[in-house]
C-alpha cells in the first residue's frame, strides 16, 4: 500500500487506499468526510496513515 501520487488532494492517503482496494478515490474521500460526522479519531487516523504509509514510487518516464 502506498500514498497516491496521482489521486491526491492533501497527502494521497484516500487515493492510495482507493487504488489498493480497487475503488474510486472520490468514494473513499466521501466516506471519510461522512465518517467525520460521527464521533471518533478519524483525523488522528488520517494523520497516522499519512506518516506510516510511504509515498508511491515515481513511475518511469515521469518527472
Amino acid at each position: 500500500m502506498h500514498r497516491s501520487r496521482e489521486h491526491r488532494i492533501i497527502a494521497g492517503v484516500c487515493g492510495g487506499l482507493a487504488e489498493s482496494w480497487g475503488w474510486r478515490p472520490t468514494m473513499v474521500r466521501l466516506l471519510f468526510v461522512l465518517s467525520c460526522i460521527l464521533p471518533g479519531p478519524q483525523f488522528l487516523i488520517y494523520l497516522l496513515l499519512w506518516v506510516l504509509i510511504p509515498k508511491a514510487p515515481p513511475r518511469a518516464g515521469r518527472w
